[in-house]
Order: structure tokens, then C-alpha cells, then sequence
């Protein structure tokens, strides 16, 4: 089961002077179960690419597949096959439009056909996730809220839909740094705790890297690179061209490394270089 891309090329404004190809033969197959970011500098085709993944926008040519329904196919099928991919676009709080915070959790879940028990126990499952308590926020308006909790409404509200696929297009932007781990905490949690896939959207790779068992790079509406974290970051210049960097703790470990410190250099997070860089200088006094 998964959602897979062939051949798929979107060209905006055909056949007018401000025509532009976005992405350009895409080939993809994103399996269930799988973390996948995907990264570039804007206008690398990032969001015009997982748009295509839930039926937004219809390729140029090429199909887009769900569990092997074509989204852009008339029948019930493909409807059904779309609902099983939620998005969180960036800034999702601009969607909001409810007046109280559980009203607007609860409107997808009511779209759904679900009956009044359900949708309850959905808004409090996935207001639960997001760290906002029931009882404190529910009848509040999401607009009295700060930015990160307007965003983890929005966030919620599509959780609340139990998607299969979950698309998040730069969930951390504007945040500050508080916010923006509060809201990776939770995707990682949620992915760990439900099984469900998430492809993930964004510009900075030491933010990924931590958290996707996949990356893909964008570079001029093609895939540039794809593979395990360690795979795309032995990639330094095709990484360069593609306008992204290796984290700045791989660059630092590999940096130690060429200069003799017998060390991992294929260490993601800041506490395990720690970790290896003590231990080197450990054994290095003792010698």
C-alpha cells in the first residue's frame, strides 16, 4: 500500500507567456509506515509536489496513485482514496474560521457522516494529542490563542480526520524555537504511537534530519537525491547544488574526523556527537 507518483509533470499557466514547468517527470513511491521529508530551497517544487499527493492539484501528465486508486478517477473509489491523505498547509491557522476551537476540529470529522458520539470522542482524542486540554480550550475561539496553539488547533483538526497518509508543508514556520520543537515532538509521537506515514515538508535539514527514516531533495523541480539520511548527507555537493547543507552537526563531526579525532561522523543529534567526541578525547588523553 502506498501513494505512488509516475511520470508526473505540473506546468502552471499553460501556453501563456507566464507558463512554468514546477515539477518535471516525477517518479516516486512513498510506502506505509514511512517518515519522509522532503527538502529544498523555495521554489524547488516542494509544495507543488505534495499537492499532487491528496489530489489538489492533477498532473500535467503522469498519475498519482493511493493504495492504487487513481485520485483523479471519477468514481466513489478515488474520493475515498483522498480522504485517506491529510494536509496541514503552512500557516495553517489562516484556515481557521470557527467559533470555538472545538467546532472547528470537529468540522471535518461532521463532513464525514460520523455520528455526534464519534466526533467527540475524535475533537478530544486529537485536541489530547496536541497538548490542549478539552476542558480548558474547547468552547474557547481559536483566535484568542497564541500562534503555536492557533497552529496545533489546525493541526488537530485534521488529525481529527484519522488519516492513513498525514502531509505537513512546513508545520514550524514563523515559530520560535520553543514552538517549533513542541509541534516535531508531537509528529514524532504521533507517528511512533499510530504507525501512520508522514511526509513532512521543509527547508532545513537539520530539522529533518533528526526525525525522517527517508529524505528526498528537490532541485528544479526534479528529485534531486533520495535515500536514508546518511545516504543524502555522503551527497555534500549534489546537497550544495540543490541549495540545502548537511546538518551542522554532521558537518562539524566530519570536520573532527578528517582531522584525526577518531570519531562517528554519521551522527544525527547533538547528544550523540557529544557522546562520541568525549569519548575520542577521552582515549586521546589517555594516550
Amino acid at each position: 500500500m502506498s501513494i505512488s507518483l509516475k511520470n508526473v509533470t505540473y506546468t502552471y499557466m499553460p501556453k501563456t507567456p507566464f507558463e512554468k514547468t514546477a515539477i518535471d517527470t516525477i517518479n516516486l513511491e512513498i510506502q506505509r509506515g514511512e517518515f519522509v521529508a522532503i527538502i529544498g530551497h523555495t521554489g524547488s517544487g516542494k509544495s507543488t509536489l505534495v499537492q499532487h499527493l491528496n489530489g489538489i492539484l492533477k498532473p500535467t501528465q503522469g498519475t498519482v496513485t493511493v493504495d492504487g486508486v487513481d485520485l483523479h478517477d471519477k468514481k466513489a473509489a478515488a474520493k475515498a482514496a483522498r480522504s485517506k491523505v491529510g494536509m496541514v498547509f503552512q500557516y495553517p491557522e489562516h484556515q481557521l474560521f470557527e467559533e470555538t476551537i472545538y467546532a472547528d476540529i470537529a468540522f471535518g470529522p461532521k463532513n464525514l457522516g460520523l455520528t455526534e458520539d464519534e466526533i467527540d470522542q475524535r475533537v478530544k482524542r486529537a485536541m489530547n494529542f496536541v497538548g490542549l486540554d478539552f476542558d480548558q480550550y474547547a468552547q474557547r475561539s481559536p483566535f484568542q490563542l497564541s500562534g503555536g496553539q492557533m497552529r496545533r488547533v489546525a493541526i488537530a483538526g485534521v488529525i481529527a480526520l484519522e488519516p492513513e497518509y498525514l502531509i505537513l508543508d512546513e508545520p514550524s514556520a514563523g515559530l520560535d524555537p520553543r514552538g517549533r520543537d513542541e509541534i516535531f515532538q508531537e509528529i514524532v509521537q504521533l507517528y511512533q504511537s499510530s504507525g501512520i506515514t508522514v511526509i513532512l515538508v521543509s527547508h532545513n535539514m537539520e530539522d529533518v534530519a533528526k526525525m525522517a527514516t527517508r529524505l528526498i531533495v528537490m532541485n528544479g523541480g526534479k528529485v534531486s537525491l533520495d535515500g536514508s539520511p546518511l545516504e543524502v548527507f555522503r551527497e555534500p555537493e549534489k546537497l550544495k547544488t540543490a541549495g540545502v547543507d548537511v546538518p551542522p552537526v554532521t558537518a562539524l563531526l566530519r570536520l573532527l574526523k578528517l582531522r584525526g579525532l577518531p570519531i562517528d561522523d554519521s551522527l544525527l543529534t547533538i547528544d550523540e556527537a557529544v557522546a562520541t567526541i568525549t569519548t575520542a578525547l577521552g582515549e586521546r588523553k589517555e594516550c
